[in-house]
């Protein structure tokens, strides 16, 4: 791609192409409450399908720099707006028995596409210009997604919220069967009333009550981030080929490590809890980069600096998830 395009050997733009797409979805994770609450659930993840064509397009078609960049902020913006109507549609359309378990397999379902991108990639070297063949690829999940949400059930909460109480009944028929939408109806009916008397501002949650539950669930994404998980999976192949390890050989074992911690994470969701799995997941972590930075130190040297690094890089990755 850098060969095509025109900038091969310039690391920051090499890093451009990798930062635009994380500063658009920065920007679609923004409004992607606003979009959810507005139009539902259904259309939210319709919308969000919509960047993510357009931008995988303009990337396959690019001829310079600059239109990689735009396409990449467009898939970027598509990519801020979909997990976290993801998050909110798992929870609002599964039973609370295996919440977490449906929630889990938004991850899997990552950490597949992750490596279906992998294997994608792997004639990128033997095929001049496969890397545009790469984008088009990434089309066709988006365009699926938009053909497969017209056939699913819309949110009974976000039909409720809205007035819409017959046809979110209908939609709770759909979802767990003609026994179960009283009892679902008079919970949805109960925690509505507690929504509303609940009701607050946006600076509300800076301070009172509310500060101590959005600070704690802000620092766990933010430290997951700073952990450096975005550069094993973006720059995972430069840092293999440093330690002289082959980047098809080490694509697979990231994807198989992320694949690994996604299918424990899914069986043991809902049997050990959130909070047991959180807690052991960052203390591997800890574990993990201290390897990392172990191995870069005067403490070893010959071949345990290689083994101790990808071994942390690899042990980081499960946790992570």
């Amino acid at each position: 791609m850098s060969h095509d395009l025109g900038f091969h050997g310039d690391t920051m733009a090499e890093g451009l192409v990798v930062s635009t797409c994380l500063g658009g979805a920065f920007v679609g994770s923004l409004f992607s409450g606003s979009i959810a609450d507005g139009v539902g659930r259904r259309r939210a993840f319709q919308l969000c399908a919509l960047p993510l064509i357009i931008g995988s397009s303009m990337s396959a078609t690019a001829k310079n720099l600059w239109g990689m960049l735009l396409g990449r902020l467009f898939v970027g913006t598509g990519m801020g707006i979909g997990p976290p109507v993801a998050a909110l549609y798992v929870a609002e359309v599964s039973p609370a028995y295996v919440r977490g378990t449906y929630g889990s397999c938004s991850q899997l379902a990552t950490c597949l596409g992750l490596m279906g991108a992998l294997f994608i990639g792997f004639p990128a070297k033997q095929i001049e210009g496969w890397w545009r063949m790469c984008f088009w690829a990434s089309v066709a999940p988006a365009a699926l997604l938009t053909v497969f949400m017209e056939f699913s059930v819309e949110s009974p909460h976000w039909l409720f919220k809205r007035g819409r109480g017959a046809e979110a009944e209908a939609e709770f028929e759909k979802l767990l069967g003609g026994p179960y939408v009283k009892g679902a109806m008079a919970e949805l009916s109960k925690s509505q009333r507690g929504d509303e008397a609940d009701t607050v501002k946006l600076s509300e949650l800076f301070y009172g009550r509310h500060r101590k539950v959005v600070f704690m669930g802000s620092s766990l994404f933010a430290l997951q981030q700073l952990s450096g998980i975005n550069a094993v999976f973006y720059f995972s192949s430069t840092v293999f080929k440093s330690a002289g390890v082959p980047s098809e050989s080490a694509n697979i074992c990231v994807g198989i490590a992320n694949l690994l911690g996604s299918l424990f994470a899914l069986v043991s969701m809902d049997k050990l809890g959130r909070k047991a799995l959180l807690i052991a997941s960052f203390s591997g972590m800890a574990v993990a980069m201290t390897i990392q930075a172990t191995s870069a130190s005067s403490l070893v040297s010959g071949s345990s600096v290689i083994y101790l690094s990808v071994g942390g890089m690899l042990f980081r990755l499960p946790r992570c998830v």
